[in-house]
């Protein structure tokens, strides 16, 4: 295990129990205050800890990388060093963050720079995704949208446990928590219509997903291999990936989604690295039927991420309408990652790999409203007495996950988007 996993450690910042940055998370991200350009960061406590002005002052002296890969308004640069080196930077701020270690504790003018309050800077996507691929790894949530829409007793088709079904969709339009997005419009078709009409969606959902940031390329015509795909998987994310559900109903024949997906998603600001993960590791789903060999895998590869999901009206008032668990997973991330170059599709570095909508067994962990309402049959009941069958405008859906273990809670902040009307 990493020494910055102990669970003894401590830190001489003010850590409030229950947050999700202790001193054993240290995640990665970019910031920018209102009067400085984007730089790269950690979380600890309710704080973040500049990397660039740490490197400055000489506290990384002896890892190998160029200072400028804190002063960039992404985290690519400093992903590609690799893990030797991401790792190390990680270790060393663990170190510099130790209770009794006075080296930056009592070096109070760098600490007034340094460290600063989360609410005081404004968190940016914390990569430039040059790809972004999105799974349908959820057993649970692909047999119930098999049972709504098509037969009951066949509701996976024949493909999907034989391999991790996915399609590309848009980086472009991959923002940042708390950006807002407005309300898509596209061609939907009632059944009870010949014609399809056009206009704003009606059905507009959220999807509760995980996302892995790729941290170390290949070449084209390679193949990552279940073993080593972790060598190539930097950390992981909170994705809510936005689903038109009616325009994706009428177009996704044949070619899958299109309008309905690509109009926005939305990832956490904060990067944890899968080496924060490590103590977190759980069997995975046992497969059957057995799959193909460059599938197969060994040892723990799913995580125990504690997930839920918040509606919150304009008027403030939330409810939990969902509480998952990233476990849950049939396929597992290195699966995902083999499959997606087993035919020699190469990746870059700061790719992302959505994990598809993520629901456990039970009604109370679906992952999203389509399975929540079972399309708009069982509505939520808000507490100031309306009720959801899908997300409204002005509407905000807030994501939240968290492992926990041996009293040490390790948290990715929260994925939040707002629905604005249609323009």
């Amino acid at each position: 295990m990493s020494r910055a996993n102990d669970p003894k450690l401590k830190s001489w910042v003010d850590v409030k129990p229950g947050s999700d940055f202790p001193i054993q998370n240290l995640p990665f991200g970019i910031f920018k205050t209102s009067t400085g350009k984007p730089g790269a960061a950690v979380a600890i406590g309710d704080f973040v800890l500049d990397l660039s002005l740490l490197s400055k002052a000489g506290l990384f002296n002896g890892i190998k990388f160029e200072a400028s890969v804190f002063e960039q308004d992404s985290l690519n640069s400093f992903i590609a060093l690799g893990k030797p080196i991401t790792n190390a930077v990680r270790e060393r701020v663990s170190d510099l963050l130790v209770i009794d270690n006075a080296e930056l504790r009592d070096n109070k003018t760098l600490i007034a720079k340094a460290l600063l309050k989360q609410s005081e800077v404004q968190m940016l996507l914390p990569v430039h995704v040059p790809n972004y691929t999105d799974f349908y790894s959820s057993r649970e949530h692909a047999t119930n949208v098999g049972t709504m829409f098509r037969d009951p007793k066949n509701a996976l088709l024949p493909n999907w446990l034989h391999l991790p079904v996915g399609y590309h969709g848009r980086a472009s339009s991959i923002v940042v928590s708390g950006t807002a997005i407005h309300r898509p419009k596209g061609q939907t078709k009632a059944d009870d219509q010949e014609n399809p009409s056009f206009g704003p969606c009606r059905l507009l959902d959220f999807e509760l997903e995980m996302a892995f940031v790729v941290g170390k390329e290949t070449q084209l015509g390679n193949s990552v291999s279940t073993a080593n795909a972790g060598e190539h998987i930097f950390g992981l994310l909170l994705f809510n990936d936005w689903s038109a559900r009616d325009i994706q109903k009428w177009e996704y024949v044949p070619l899958g989604p299109f309008l309905a997906k690509n109009f926005g998603s939305v990832a956490s600001p904060w990067i944890v690295t899968l080496e924060a993960l490590e103590p977190f590791k759980v069997e995975s789903p046992k497969q059957e039927p057995e799959v193909l060999p460059y599938l197969k895998f060994e040892g723990k590869k799913n995580y125990n991420i504690n997930l839920e999901v918040d509606i919150v009206t304009p008027a403030g008032i939330s409810k939990t309408v969902s509480h998952s668990n990233f476990k849950y997973m049939y396929w597992n991330m290195c699966q995902q990652l083999a499959h997606h170059t087993i035919n020699g599709c190469n990746i870059q570095v700061g790719d992302l790999y959505a994990s598809g909508t993520i629901s456990g067994p039970t009604p109370d962990s679906y992952g999203s409203m389509l399975e929540i309402s079972w399309s708009g049959k069982n509505p939520v009941q808000m507490p100031d007495g309306t009720e959801r069958k899908f997300i409204l405008d002005n509407d905000t859906v807030v994501m939240k996950g968290y492992c926990e273990k041996d009293g040490i809670r390790i948290g990715f902040g929260e994925c939040s988007g707002k629905i604005l009307p249609a323009i």
